[in-house]
This record gives structure tokens, C-alpha cells and sequence, in this order.
């Protein structure tokens, strides 16, 4: 009751019709015609049941499709839930993700609401997606993990979750993905936070940044960017 009465304050959780449409859109179409290859690697670490953060690299706005391509209801019979900054839901695009299950936080000061309607998706066993650099990074530069995603952890963890956090890698055959490329995304082995303390929020944002560094490696040796 209280996850649908947050729910109704932020978007318009995932609407039935438009998430059938979208998968058609995105995954039968714009994907499948864009790239020449689409690879899936460590898909054996996806939970496909109780609470997940997933927990991807940033290089593209072709990373969301890819996502839900390889995560999304198809494979796990459960939609991913975005979590995504104000600016991305404005305008028309804005108009489009309020009924695919995306929903707004304010990174700089986030609303209790928005903290409160994360715990409660994974409360509800749901599936939530954060991209923890909190922006696109195509300059190679080392992953810095903003505290976002640690915070949102102990909160669930506070709240009786057990989460998975599970880190992705994702990457192209070129740094600003071009037609007829390849494209890959790897899951990394599910990682948890152990408890609620400073200690436990510094070894977890380093756990998570090597096994994300990790999984984009294996991504883009799929794809023949590194050998």
C-alpha cells in the first residue's frame, strides 16, 4: 500500500502496455538492427528473484537498452526499475521513462521520498537500477563509486533486505558506439554490504569499483576493443 501510494508522488510505475511496446521498440528494433552483435557474458550471476541493484558501468545511452535486454522482463520475468537523475525526466523523454518504471532523485539533495520509494521496490523484491558513476564516463577515466548507492544499501540493510548488489561491466566496439557495431555486457558475481558502518561503506564502494572495472574488461574483450 505504501509502495503504490509513493509511487503515485514520483512516476507512473510501469505501464503495461508501454513496457510491451517498448520491449518491441528497443529490443526487436532499435538494438537488433543498430548492432551487428549483442553479447551477454556471466548472465549465471543475475538473480532472478528477491531484491537486486544493478549496479552498471556508464558509457552510453545505448547502456539502459542493454540492460534490459539482458536483465529485463524477458530474462527475468521482472522489469528494471531506473533510477535516474531530474533532467532525464523532462520533456518528451520524461513523458516516456514516468511509464517505464523510471523515477527521479535529486543526487545533490535527495528527497526522502525518492530514498523511501527505492527501499520499498526493494522491500518488495523488486529490481533497481543505479548507475553508480552517476554519469556517462567514454574517457577511460578509473570508476569513482558516488556514495548514492552504499547509503541506499544500509538503508535496505537497516530495513531487514537482504540486496544483491551485482556489478556490470558494458562496452562497444567503439568509445561512441556506431552502426553495425558490437556491443557486450557482463555480470560480475552479486556483491552485499555487511553492515551499517564507514568501514563497511569504503570496503564495499572498492569491492564494488574493481568488480565493476573488472566486468567492463571482459565486456570490452568481447567486443575487441583490448586483447
Amino acid at each position: 500500500m505504501e509502495l503504490a501510494q509513493r509511487e503515485t508522488t514520483l512516476c507512473m510505475g510501469v505501464r503495461p502496455l508501454w513496457g510491451k511496446l517498448a520491449m518491441i521498440a528497443t529490443q526487436d528494433i532499435a538494438l537488433k538492427f543498430f548492432f551487428k552483435r549483442r553479447i551477454v557474458l556471466g548472465r549465471e550471476n543475475l538473480p532472478t528473484e528477491g531484491a537486486v541493484v544493478l549496479a552498471p558501468t556508464h558509457r552510453s545511452r545505448w547502456d539502459a537498452l542493454m540492460l534490459t535486454m539482458a536483465a529485463g522482463r524477458r530474462v527475468t520475468k521482472r522489469d528494471c526499475r531506473f533510477m535516474v537523475t531530474l533532467s532525464e525526466m523532462q520533456g518528451l523523454q520524461g513523458w516516456f521513462l514516468n511509464r517505464l518504471g523510471c523515477f527521479p532523485i535529486n543526487k545533490k539533495k535527495p528527497s526522502l521520498v525518492s530514498l523511501r520509494y527505492s527501499i520499498d521496490l526493494l522491500v518488495a523484491g523488486m529490481q533497481l537500477v543505479v548507475f553508480p558513476e552517476g554519469r556517462i564516463n567514454r574517457k577511460g577515466k578509473p570508476i569513482r563509486i558516488e556514495k548514492g548507492l552504499v547509503r541506499l544499501s544500509q538503508l535496505a540493510l537497516r530495513n531487514g533486505v537482504d540486496v544483491k548488489v551485482v556489478p556490470i561491466g558494458l562496452g562497444y566496439s567503439e568509445v561512441i558506439p556506431r552502426l553495425f557495431g558490437k556491443a557486450a555486457i557482463c555480470f560480475g558475481e552479486p556483491i552485499k554490504i555487511s553492515e551499517v558502518s564507514r568501514v563497511a561503506a569504503e570496503e564495499f564502494d572498492n569491492k564494488l569499483s574493481s568488480r565493476m572495472s573488472l566486468a567492463e574488461k571482459d565486456a570490452l574483450l568481447a567486443v575487441g576493443r583490448i586483447s
